[in-house]
């Protein structure tokens, strides 16, 4: 059938099974709007107020459901909008499909009216890009982006369309299949490393299990949690590996790394065998990569050769789909009792549990303790970036796949409204609970109109300390409470905002206040914001400080000094 490229890409999107398009409109893309209009009755498009925004919404979704959320912006100053999202999408290994608009094929290289060289600028944060030269082309380059996003390691693929390609008629004809000569993301040969891997369990006394993203991107947590179980072995997870679940629950620690538990970095630094399943040891989990899980021997199991000692050297890896390898680990039975081991890092975790002291002030800690009680398990918990990222996986149980969205290795402020929008468009039926500081819900501020445009029944709290929290800690750690430039008492009245916006809001002034609140909260059928002004200089704690050992936290900070643990079982 021929066509023009503008309804091509209408077609191609069809063809993918898109529901769902965050778009924002622009000059260079209007043929592809319109074809939308005639002919993508069966896509609905949300669009955001700004392209970042749209990007996120879009990350959000493919976080929440598993199926690549899909943008479509215009040239020049959109696409550049668009940029903060794509490597936000990048870093974590999300899925999207990023379509921009781009100037006519004559004019490319010009510097003609919004022309940006998005494929060039993109290169670095991107799985793939194409720039589009023929309307031919367009059928077997949204298959092969489709399909690269979503495959492997999943990340963001960007396509590339001048218009004059969006205007130019030939015939459509969707591919059923694609392969891609040096793409070959299935490594399905190592049967071999499986029985090396079991050995090392079987002749360990104290191994432990790291859970990093790759399990929740790969749909794992099952495989996990039976493996788990299975062999009674204690499992840690990165910021982005929340949502491991055994039904025996003492062999869950949750966090480790900077800001984990003392119980679980304790493990980490006493264990004799690392599993590794699906992270890419980021300096967020190693502190000093020399002295990392010093008495172990480590298993790194990832479907991205790449990552195999980037930063760590592995004595053993396995390159595969962690599901897939986790599923022939559990074919093994196991031989050796751990129980001594975990009876050791139970007892430690008895001693040094992890808290935060009572006050009668409104500490941040327990406006989210709170709200955990409060709202279903299932519900998706999204945050933005800073403090409250940390305190929300230590006081919010996270005990599902799916339903922990934050910007880990980016660690991009301004993110969680926008993809907890995406995240309530992909899952309208669930609830979605979103978490910000002050200074991140500004970025993206804006946002707050798209709900209101698609009546999104999105709760949102804003833990607000009139500081940029992180960065504060920081100073206050590092320099000697010099505080410069991270007050912000300048901050707006959040709950006049929303209500300009249209959005229900209230503020939240004490204790007593705060579980009615989010109670109400919780029952509204619409959307609903809470401010609640905290404490300002909360820590975080405990805190292991960039480049130090695991087993060297942080623990209290006083008048601008340290208490340190050193982290050895006393």
């Amino acid at each position: 059938m021929k066509m023009k490229g503008s309804r091509m890409v209408v077609e191609s999107l069809k063809n993918e099974g898109v529901e769902k398009l965050f778009c924002y409109i622009g000059g260079s893309v209007i043929p592809i709007f319109d074809a939308l209009y005639t002919y993508g009755h069966n896509i609905d498009r949300i669009s955001p107020r700004h392209e970042q925004g749209g990007t996120h919404a879009a990350d959000g979704y493919a976080r929440s459901t598993g199926k690549p959320g899909v943008v479509l912006v215009t040239s020049g100053p959109g696409a550049t909008n668009a940029l903060t999202g794509i490597a936000t999408a990048y870093m974590d290994s999300i899925p999207i499909v990023i379509i921009t608009g781009q100037v006519s094929g004559k004019y490319i290289g010009t510097d003609a009216f919004q022309e940006s060289d998005i494929t060039g600028i993109t290169m670095p944060i991107t799985k793939a890009n194409f720039l589009i030269k023929s309307s031919s082309d367009i059928a077997m380059t949204f298959k092969k982006a489709f399909y690269i996003a979503n495959t492997g390691r999943k990340g963001p693929v960007l396509i590339d369309i001048p218009i004059d390609v969006q205007n130019e008629e030939c015939e459509f004809n969707y591919p059923d299949s694609i392969e891609i000569t040096g793409y070959k993301p299935d490594y399905n040969s190592y049967s071999g490393q499986i029985k090396r891997a079991v050995d090392l369990i079987r002749n360990s006394k104290q191994p432990l299990i790291i859970s990093g993203g790759g399990i929740i991107s790969s749909n794992a947590v099952e495989e996990l949690n039976k493996f788990t179980e299975k062999f009674g072995i204690p499992v840690v997870n990165t910021l982005m590996g929340y949502g491991c679940d055994p039904g025996n629950s003492s062999l869950y620690l949750g966090g480790m790394g900077m800001h984990g538990s003392l119980y679980g970095n304790f493990a980490v630094s006493n264990c004799d065998l690392v599993i590794a399943l699906g992270s890419r040891f980021s300096d967020r989990i190693l502190g000093d990569p020399e002295k990392f899980a010093p008495k172990a021997k480590i298993i790194h199991v990832d479907i991205d050769p790449a990552e195999i000692g980037k930063n760590i050297n592995a004595d053993l890896s396995i390159i595969g789909s962690v599901k897939n390898i986790l599923h022939e680990f559990n074919k093994n039975e196991p031989s050796t009792d751990f129980s001594t081991w975990l009876k050791m890092i139970l007892d430690y975790k008895k001693l040094h549990p992890l808290e935060y002291k009572p006050s009668e002030n409104m500490r941040p800690q327990y406006v989210i303790q709170k709200s955990a009680e409060i709202f279903n398990e299932d519900t998706i918990v999204v945050t933005d970036v800073g403090q409250h990222q940390m305190w929300v996986p230590q006081f919010f149980p996270i005990r599902k796949s799916g339903i922990h969205l934050t910007s880990g290795g980016l660690g991009t402020m301004g993110f969680a409204l926008p993809a907890a929008i995406g995240a309530k468009i992909g899952n309208p039926e669930k609830e979605v609970l979103m978490f910000s500081g002050d200074g991140g819900f500004q970025m993206n501020i804006q946002e707050l109109t798209t709900i209101k445009k698609y009546n999104l029944d999105l709760k949102m709290i804003i833990l607000d300390n009139a500081y940029l929290g992180m960065v504060r800690q920081w100073q206050q750690l590092l320099y000697g409470g010099r505080y410069s430039q991270t007050d912000m008492e300048d901050n707006p009245d959040f709950v006049k905002v929303a209500q300009a916006f249209g959005i229900e809001a209230k503020r939240v002034n004490s204790k007593d206040e705060c579980i009615d609140a989010i109670h109400q909260l919780k029952k509204t059928k619409k959307a609903m914001l809470l401010h609640i002004p905290v404490e300002r200089e909360e820590n975080v704690l405990p805190m292991v400080p960039a480049g130090k050992p695991l087993d060297e936290a942080v623990t209290e900070i006083k008048n601008n000094n340290l208490t340190r643990r050193k982290n050895n079982g006393k």
